[in-house]
């Protein structure tokens, strides 16, 4: 039998995770048929079929979904073990995938990238934004070394470590400007503008305004904070944005900024990679370094 090779593995495991050899080469950052070609290979060694292909879509067959399953594993254990030679080389040196959640990755990530390149100049940072559930699935499965999201996470998996903690703010047409600020209770009648499901962050604002999550709300959901300022502005309704966004956010906009009244609604945003990470003591003293006062 020819030996498996640790490229036929990754090329297999991104066409399982993107389910389409298009999005898997691109993501693999090679040509489609010379993904292909690899993946013919492997089955052709291991004398099954992988993939139940299609015109359109790729299907897993069963033992498809095993072979996937081992080969995370397998790529995990070969990603750590590089994370512990990184480590104990003293002076973290190439590739680091840092997920962040939208809500924060545009008002952080700058400053966060500058800390990185002075602690560790010779590191090629990799950056992914989406929403908490898919960094955190990206995280047990080794394909982020960390993420910046709203803590807790209540993962046991995973190490926490709290950076800063910030108010949410209320955003109003300006020509409520001087209107007194409105109880948490009165935000659903004032037409609340939210981001869309997915986002933990309009999770955290409906439990602010004490709305469960399937409650039926007449009103319109946005993909990104600099939507809901927009709606805003336009007189559609009111919002809820953190506090770091306020002046990227508002500067363009015509609308009024107002503190809600004591307690204040907020978020904690923190830092989590895997327990069982060999990068572990390195990451912890990135937290440090990036953690607020």
């Amino acid at each position: 039998m020819n030996q498996l090779t640790l490229r036929q593995l990754r090329y297999f495991e991104a066409l399982a995770h993107h389910g389409h050899f298009g999005r898997a080469a691109e993501a693999s950052f090679v040509s489609q048929p010379a993904l292909s070609m690899q993946i013919r290979e492997l089955e052709e060694t291991l004398g099954v079929t992988l993939v139940e292909r299609g015109s359109r879509t790729v299907r897993l067959t069963p033992v498809g979904e095993e072979t996937a399953a081992r080969a995370r594993d397998i790529l995990r254990a070969v990603d750590e073990l590089g994370d512990m030679a990184r480590n104990a080389a003293g002076g973290l040196a190439g590739r680091l995938r840092i997920g962040v959640i939208p809500t924060v990755a545009p008002y952080l990530l700058p400053s966060v990238i500058t800390t990185l390149s002075r602690m560790y100049p010779a590191l090629d940072i990799k950056i992914r934004e989406t929403i908490t559930p898919t960094l955190i699935s990206a995280l047990k499965e080794g394909r982020i070394d960390m993420a910046i999201v709203a803590l807790p996470t209540s993962e046991p998996t995973l190490t926490e470590m709290e950076l800063f903690s910030e108010a949410f703010m209320l955003v109003r047409p300006k020509a409520q400007a001087n209107a007194p600020v409105p109880r948490a209770e009165d935000l659903p009648a004032m037409r609340l503008l939210l981001l869309e499901e997915g986002h933990c962050f309009r999770d955290q604002a409906l439990s602010f305004c004490a709305l469960g999550g399937t409650t039926t709300r007449d009103m319109l959901d946005a993909s990104s904070l600099s939507t809901l300022v927009q709606m805003v502005s336009s007189g559609i309704g009111v919002t809820l944005i953190p506090e770091m966004a306020v002046s990227v956010e508002t500067r363009s906009a015509d609308v009024a900024i107002s503190r809600l009244a004591d307690p204040q609604p907020g978020r904690s945003i923190g830092m989590v990679w895997r327990k069982a990470n060999p990068l572990g003591p390195t990451l912890k003293d990135i937290a440090t370094a990036l953690k607020r006062p």
